[in-house]
């Protein structure tokens, strides 16, 4: 899934990587407090981004005010496989099945179309962690007390923009206009739900290679979906500005469900396989 900006990349991207296992109840956790336990749980889930051991399939709706789709992706070593099943809420009609079935052939018989699209993950991936690693000191985060998510309790923190920030990289130059709030699961110290807002335009490339405009703004939630791993369940975004010269507007949201594993080495063909065994 690509995003238009590596700032929409993190959120995409963080939680959509498989995860680490969660501490179970015996282990010895620390009970961490405050900007520590904000560290370690930016820390985990930069370690869980680069975790590529445990891929899963999932059914991903993903809904805009002009289409509703309905995927069901499988996480393969070449890259992820995705089947259109359904759209605006209703199964595929016999002549969107045929071209879903000639769509998955034509990549059987092309190879070189999954090795790009496994090409265009990994650059994504590269700049989502360039963002991951700036995160602790690109805001200043404040303790703002305890409260309920879907796991039980949680730590909240507000972060706004840390000053003293400077952006490496165009990966990171939104972060600089991005003020929000992060749930933290304090036991297993990993990110529940993040939710940012900017708070100005923002320029990339002096201006040249877009512009993301004040107001917008994004809310990602994960969850543990069996086995300790980790994964988005929930994202929305509403965002408006330009890419080079073309005014876009983004104005989604995406529900992944029914999280299981799969294999790890599976193939992409053996994904398509897998996929058309199981509509």
């Amino acid at each position: 899934m690509h995003r238009p900006f590596s700032f929409l990349l993190l959120f995409a991207l963080t939680a959509a990587t498989p995860g680490q296992p969660a501490p179970s109840a015996a282990n010895s956790l620390p009970l961490l407090q405050g900007q520590a336990l904000v560290d370690r749980a930016l820390a985990n889930e930069y370690n869980a981004a680069q975790d590529a051991n445990h891929p899963m399939r999932y059914e991903l709706r993903k809904s805009s005010p002009r289409l509703t789709t309905t995927k069901k992706i499988c996480e393969t070593q070449d890259g992820d496989v995705a089947r259109l099943i359904g759209l605006n809420g209703e199964p595929l009609s016999p002549a969107d099945e045929q071209k879903e079935e000639a769509r998955l052939t034509a990549l059987l018989s092309d190879p070189g179309k999954q090795r790009r699209r496994k090409q265009a993950e990994n650059e994504d991936t590269g700049r989502a962690l360039k963002v991951l690693r700036a995160l602790p000191s690109a805001f200043l985060y404040q303790d703002a007390g305890a409260g309920e998510g879907p796991p039980g309790k949680v730590e909240k923190f507000t972060f706004r923009p840390n000053p003293a920030f400077n952006p490496p990289d165009l990966e990171t130059e939104a972060l600089t206009a991005i003020a929000g709030e992060i749930w933290i699961d304090p036991v297993r110290q990993r990110v529940v739900r993040l939710e940012g807002h900017l708070q100005q335009d923002v320029d990339f490339g002096w201006g040249i290679l877009g512009r993301l405009n004040k107001g917008g703004w994004i809310a990602i939630e994960q969850a543990d979906v069996g086995g300790g791993q980790w994964r988005t369940v929930h994202l929305q975004m509403a965002m408006s500005g330009r890419v080079v010269w073309k005014t876009r507007v983004f104005d989604t949201a995406e529900d992944e469900t029914g999280y299981r594993p799969v294999p790890s080495g599976l193939g992409y063909q053996q994904a398509i396989a897998m996929l058309r065994a199981d509509p």
